[in-house]
């Protein structure tokens, strides 16, 4: 039996603790980098950031290692404590938008805001300047979540179905020249072939998703995953239970909304109903 480990400060943070495991299984082979990488299949580059607890990389990265070293299932379990740790938010939503990138169908239930991919530089530089950024960063991050967009406007876009709850429709942008646009976008986008939009009234009463946006990606291996967030905290799941679970909850939530046609009807009636902007 292989001696026990000391538990140390740093072992307690699991992110850590995760780098901390590859370091000294590598160690304990006797293996470079650069031989890892060639029995694993992976950069030798992606194995120094993963032991340095620069990032988390997937679970299948930590699968393969598993089964190299001997370790069913150890690695997998230290990835997951990984990313459920509330501060890995951004590193979870980093691979997140590396897997939106590359989907293939979306799905959307947005609670309070519409979905980056159909948010105005308007709503987006509004949006983000309420979470505290400013300057550079600020406008650096706006062309990033505009950047996005182009997922939706290649020659074969990937079918997107969004259901927002009405609360999207009714939490106003500071200026209302900016709000008509925003709401003036998703009429818009509702009506492209490929963009299914749903509007979920008030009064439907309570369900499973009233206070999480989720995001589902169908991808070219056939899996499905989701990464659902609220104000303080995000997720990507993976795991096809706990997907599938999640799913069953999104279409009940469908099952409650308006139709498509209703749905359009519904955001250009908003669109009339507000006051004309003044002349100048």
């Amino acid at each position: 039996m292989p001696p026990r480990r000391a538990i140390t400060g740093r072992s307690q943070e699991p992110r850590l603790r995760f780098a901390e495991e590859l370091r000294s299984l590598r160690a304990e082979r006797g293996l470079s980098l650069r031989e890892l990488a060639d029995v694993a299949g992976w950069d030798s580059s992606t194995f120094s950031k993963l032991e340095n607890g620069h990032t988390l990389g997937g679970p299948e990265i930590a699968q393969a290692l598993d089964q190299y070293y001997g370790t069913p299932g150890l690695l997998l379990t230290l990835w997951e404590l990984a990313m459920a740790d509330p501060t890995q938010f951004k590193e979870q939503y980093r691979r997140y938008m590396v897997l939106e990138a590359e989907a293939i169908s979306l799905w959307h239930y947005g609670v309070s805001r519409p979905p980056g991919l159909l948010q105005t530089a308007a709503y987006v530089r509004e949006a983000l300047a309420a979470g505290g950024l400013r300057g550079r960063e600020l406008e650096q991050q706006v062309d990033a979540r505009l950047g996005r967009r182009v997922l939706l406007e290649s020659d074969e876009p990937p079918p997107f179905r969004v259901i927002l709850s009405e609360a999207v429709l009714r939490n106003s942008l500071r200026s209302p020249g900016d709000w008509r646009e925003q709401l003036g976008y998703l009429a818009q986008m509702s009506e492209r072939p490929s963009i299914t939009l749903h509007v979920l009234p008030f009064g439907t009463g309570l369900h499973g998703l009233a206070s999480t946006d989720v995001m589902f990606l169908r991808l070219l291996d056939g899996r499905t995953v989701a990464y659902a967030e609220n104000d303080v905290w995000g997720e990507l799941v993976e795991e096809t239970g706990r997907v599938e679970r999640l799913y069953r909850t999104y279409d009940a939530v469908r099952d409650l909304a308006l139709s498509p046609a209703e749905s359009r009807k519904f955001i250009l009636r908003m669109l009339e109903g507000m006051p004309c902007e003044p002349s100048t």
